[in-house]
């Protein structure tokens, strides 16, 4: 109406606010007004574990969470932010198959305060917490949804296998009832099942190391993984179980926990490795050190591999018994032992397939590796920093060879070391 009656008045007013937005703009005493922080990204990382939801953002935040009920919502308002395109488009963020998110929305509440509005599918244990700066990543407000009821990892393992269940209740006194009915097994003499956790390496935030030509490490360890699954769930009397089936971020004492929590009788990680030269190549095995690392590489690869945490995001907020217990005794060092052994007879057979980056097992302190009750190992499958043996590890005949050297080196070390009855294990978490 303005520019309509008086064009000439309204000309002049827009300048004069353009010249008072400049001076604004450029006095040291700081009269104008600061733009807002912004998200600059959202990612959604649903599993049937829990799912995460991580807001990235310039500056530190302040916020606050609630949730309310009929129907269930976790609300959270964040303060001092600007409403932007990347909140605008939260709701397109969530898939139609996420276990416990049905929609998630953000909106102007009140001046100043951005309101996020999640709508869950079940009861949930929510964590909403903050991560500092780290890698590539600015600050991210990590909202982590948890069933109120855990996936039974037993009854995970045995779905599907007839009879398992009641190969697990002879070898370990399991209580069946608690896990479902199973049908007899079919051969009548088995009496022992034979667990194997495998655990592909980072997922989720963590992409672990990236390759020249684009391959994310942890899309490599988990499609190498599910074919080793798949080969030792064929084996007789062998079953796995993977610390993640999908892309999502689990930490490492969890990866830990949850091969306790099956009474794993071996562990595997799966990695591929990186190097600041490109040249550098080969498969490799460790196991853990309690006197130090073997070489300085392997030091060096430990410390990066135990930085998953930071680059994935754990709740410090949230206290783990796990990680306050003294891990080194007597049965860690027979555990050592046993994992040696282990790794001596996989690292021989990934040389069948593949140049070996050194000859022999090398040790350092993994923390992934640190059941004080279960010989573990981790695999370097090959460097995924060298653009050739990146294409080996994005190639499915390469990544079943991987596979099968893996499976025949776990089956050496059990026939020259077979698995006796199972001794319950202390303190399962």
């Amino acid at each position: 109406m303005l520019k309509e009656s008086f064009p000439g008045l309204a000309r002049r007013r827009l300048l004069s606010l353009a010249g008072a937005t400049l001076l604004l703009s450029v006095t040291p005493l700081g009269w104008a007004t600061a733009r807002l922080p912004s998200v600059l990204a959202v990612r959604v990382w649903p599993a049937v574990d829990y799912t995460r939801v991580t807001l990235e953002h310039e500056v530190p935040l302040k916020f606050t969470h609630f949730t309310l009920e009929n129907p269930d919502r976790l609300v959270v308002d964040i303060e001092g932010i600007e409403f932007n395109a990347v909140l605008e488009g939260l709701s397109g963020k969530i898939v139609g198959d996420d276990p416990y998110i049905k929609l998630l929305r953000a909106g102007r509440y009140k001046p100043g305060v951005v309101r996020l509005v999640m709508e869950l599918k079940t009861k949930v244990k929510p964590q909403v917490f903050v991560l500092n700066p780290v890698g590539n990543y600015a600050y991210r407000l990590v909202l982590d949804v948890y069933p109120q009821e855990p996936p039974d990892p037993l009854l995970a393992l045995l779905r599907g296998k007839e009879g398992d269940l009641e190969l697990l209740k002879l070898d370990t006194g399991a209580d069946v009832a608690q896990h479902g009915e199973a049908a007899k097994p079919g051969n009548q003499g088995v009496n022992r099942l034979v667990i194997v956790t495998l655990d592909p390496g980072h997922g989720g935030e963590d992409p672990g190391a990236v390759g020249k030509r684009g391959a994310y490490e942890k899309n490599v360890t988990l499609a190498i993984a599910k074919r080793l699954k798949a080969r030792i769930d064929a084996e007789p009397n062998m079953r796995a179980v993977l610390t993640r089936n999908s892309d999502f971020f689990v930490p490492l004492h969890t990866r830990v926990q949850k091969a306790r929590r099956v009474q794993s009788d071996l562990f595997v990680s799966i990695h591929a490795d990186a190097w600041i030269k490109p040249d550098a190549r080969g498969s490799s095995v460790f196991v853990l050190s309690e006197k130090g690392a073997s070489s300085s590489q392997a030091r060096w690869l430990a410390q990066k591999e135990n930085a998953a945490d930071l680059i994935g995001g754990v709740n410090l907020a949230v206290k783990d018994p796990y990680l306050a217990r003294t891990l080194f005794d007597l049965s860690q060092t027979a555990t050592i032992n046993d994992s040696l052994k282990l790794g001596k007879y996989v690292l021989g057979e990934l040389g069948s397939i593949n140049t070996l980056h050194k000859g022999s097992v090398e040790q350092a302190s993994f923390a992934v590796l640190k059941a004080p009750d279960i010989p573990s190992i981790l695999v370097e499958t090959a460097f995924i920093s060298n653009p050739e043996e990146e294409a080996k590890l994005t190639d499915e005949d390469y990544q079943e060879k991987m596979a099968e050297a893996i499976v025949r080196g776990i089956r050496q070390y059990f026939i020259k070391h077979p698995p006796g009855p199972k001794a319950k294990m202390a303190a399962l978490d």
